[in-house]
């Protein structure tokens, strides 16, 4: 039922037990992933050098029809791209544990477009949170900058609406799939993204929300931009995650300060403390942009 390699990889993706790294192990011993489907729990779990209760998941998984079923359909119904696509993301490429497989709702077409900013903060931002956002980067979506960020509460989701607001294109990057939209407020942001920009995830169109996917999102919000902008942020929180994701992919990181009696502020402070540049406007990362751009074509 499986007719081809890009079919077999988005089942694979789905099997129980296949973690990313295993996937890309097998990609490399079998490109074309049939053989797998002809082994047994024992060889499975030889060849891909995994115990065997894992084996044993993926074995199950590789001949469940209810699932294969369901990857041929999600495959019709969405728009999915896998690793082995011409029209991955090269950004995504570039980072140590890209996706294997996305799933897509809008326009595709703004994963090749530059340059690219993560917007990302506090889900519980202070009073003058939207007007900081806004005064930073309307400027950059008037430049037709795509601005690319998680779809939280929050600094996220005001990132979105602004850009929204001033018919720019923006990404929202998802922990779930696109039958279990989180938060559930969100649910209309969600549509009018997917109408007018892009909404990815990682996860297939069934899988709920879970808490360690939100970490996981992190690194493809930070991996499609050239930047990464903290607007707000207290000293623990999940924003630093996306930071450190950044940090680790050699993107710039970027945040604005403010009063050090505000703990939305004490997170963007300490990065800036730790070499963060400072943002006072847009000119900032502006200027940082076009002298990458003069190094790039001296190369």
């Amino acid at each position: 039922m499986l007719h081809n390699k890009r079919q077999r990889l988005v089942h694979l993706h789905r099997c129980q037990g296949m973690t990313r790294r295993v996937l890309r192990r097998l990609l490399h011993l079998d490109p074309s992933l049939s053989q797998i489907y002809l082994l047994s729990i024992t060889s499975i779990s030889n060849y891909l050098s995994i115990n065997k209760n894992q084996a044993e998941s993926i074995y199950k998984d590789l001949h469940n029809l209810r699932l294969i079923n369901e990857t041929i359909t999600d495959l019709h119904a969405y728009n999915v791209i896998t690793i082995v696509d011409e029209n991955y993301p090269p950004m995504l490429k570039t980072i140590k544990d890209p996706p294997v497989v996305l799933y897509g709702y809008g326009d595709q077409s703004l994963l090749l477009k530059c340059p690219s900013i993560s917007v990302i903060g506090t889900r519980n931002p202070s009073k003058d949170a939207y007007k900081k956002t806004r005064y930073i980067i309307r400027p950059l979506i008037k430049d037709n900058w795509v601005i690319v960020s998680g779809m939280a509460k929050g600094i996220d989701s005001f990132a979105h609406r602004i850009t929204l607001t001033e018919d720019g294109k923006t990404i929202a990057v998802l922990g779930s799939g696109f039958q279990h939209i989180y938060p559930r407020e969100n649910k209309l942001l969600f549509h009018q993204i997917g109408e007018n920009g892009l909404v990815l995830t990682e996860y297939a169109p069934n899988v709920p929300p879970k808490k360690y996917h939100f970490p996981e999102r992190n690194r493809i919000i930070s991996g499609l931009s050239f930047a990464t902008l903290v607007i707000e942020a207290t000293e623990k929180s999940g924003t630093m995650i996306t930071v450190d994701q950044a940090l680790d992919q050699g993107r710039e990181v970027y945040a604005v300060p403010d009063s050090p009696h505000l703990p939305q502020s004490r997170g963007c402070l300490k990065l800036i403390q730790e070499g963060a540049k400072i943002v006072l406007s847009h000119e900032d990362i502006q200027l940082d942009w076009n002298q990458q751009l003069v190094s790039l074509r001296n190369i």
